[in-house]
């Protein structure tokens, strides 16, 4: 582990003023993903800026009906937070798929948006990769891919992204707010996360110098009608082979509204407006169900070891449509895929 310096931030603004006086600095609060990074000297930060004691930590009501989740408040507080299990019950059933109860009582909610991907040539800094010292290469696209990307790749990078609660917030179409030097913004969650392309070290649209501080979801939660399904190689404790995220609004069997998601097989959460377009109008039938899964996966492409995920993804997009149409959302308890 390399020699870093260490300081705490008083407020949001002395955050902002630190990270932005050394860019080699890492902002740290849980360190469920910073920590190992460093372990394996991926990350050499100059310096680590605690953000623990700032006042991000508040799940508040938002004057349009929504809800504001602050940037520190830890993963396991906001699965079970009433507001979250009554009116959002997607985003805490994909949160409690994730990870460990261990790891999500300390993963902060912010840093949960920027974990880095499991990649394992990412990891190992022995081999080529450009995420990691951009212009070396991608060890993935020839290696060992099973993990790796069907959509949205690039000859640069096919990682994922690692997240099972950005693919719900993605369903959601939540805003991430964000302070920097210049000020603060608020970025949509769909604007949030990059696709590889010719620079796949950059993960977000992040600045340098900005901290994330809030996340903030909209009325709507399509509390009724709605699943998330992860399918891995163990039912704990695994990263996401594909994942799926739904949120239906129903007359009788007609669909008024669908919102769908995809994880584990793209550099960010996918979502595909044209099948979800497809959606709205039609019968929620396994017919219907199939040819919006048909369109999500129109452009997927497996690089050998990872073939099987397109039709993993397939099967996994109408089985979920058909439960959230049910009403009938997968758990997150008893893992058994109904």
């Amino acid at each position: 582990m390399n020699n870093f310096g260490y300081s705490r931030a008083n407020d949001v603004a002395d955050a902002v003023r630190q990270i932005a006086a050394d860019p080699g600095a890492k902002f740290i609060a849980g360190g469920t993903n910073l920590i190992d990074l460093i372990k394996e000297h991926v990350a050499r930060p100059s310096r680590l800026i605690d953000i623990t004691h700032l006042p991000l930590a508040k799940v508040e009501e938002t004057r349009d009906g929504g809800l504001r989740i602050g940037a520190l408040v830890p993963n396991s507080d906001l699965a079970h937070h009433p507001q979250i299990e009554a009116r959002y019950p997607l985003l805490g059933s994909a949160i409690l798929a994730g990870a460990s109860q261990q790891l999500r009582n300390m993963a902060s909610t912010g840093g949960n948006l920027l974990q880095r991907t499991r990649c394992l040539y990412f990891y190992d800094t022995t081999t080529p990769c450009n995420k990691r010292e951009p212009g070396s290469g991608c060890s993935a696209i020839h290696g060992i891919n099973r993990m790796h990307a069907i959509l949205g790749t690039s000859e640069h990078c096919i990682a994922t992204h690692p997240s099972d609660m950005c693919v719900a917030l993605s369903v959601l179409e939540a805003r991430v707010l964000v302070s920097g030097s210049g000020g603060e913004r608020s970025i949509a969650f769909a604007d949030f996360h990059r696709l590889p392309g010719d620079a796949p070290h950059l993960d977000s649209n992040l600045r340098a110098d900005e901290i994330i501080t809030a996340i903030e979801l909209p009325p709507k939660g399509f509390a009724k009608n709605y699943t998330y399904l992860k399918i891995r190689d163990r039912l704990s404790y695994a990263f996401a082979l594909v994942s799926v995220a739904a949120g239906l609004e129903l007359d009788d069997e007609t669909i008024r509204d669908a919102r769908l998601a995809l994880g584990g097989v793209a550099h960010k959460p996918w979502r595909n407006t044209a099948a979800e377009a497809q959606l709205r109008g039609a019968r929620a039938t396994s017919e219907n169900f199939a040819r919006a899964a048909d369109t999500v996966l129109r452009d997927a492409r497996g690089f050998g070891h990872n073939d099987f995920k397109i039709e993993l993804a397939r099967r996994a997009i109408v089985r979920v449509l058909t439960q959230a149409a049910r009403g009938t959302p997968q758990s997150q308890a008893d893992k058994r895929i109904r």
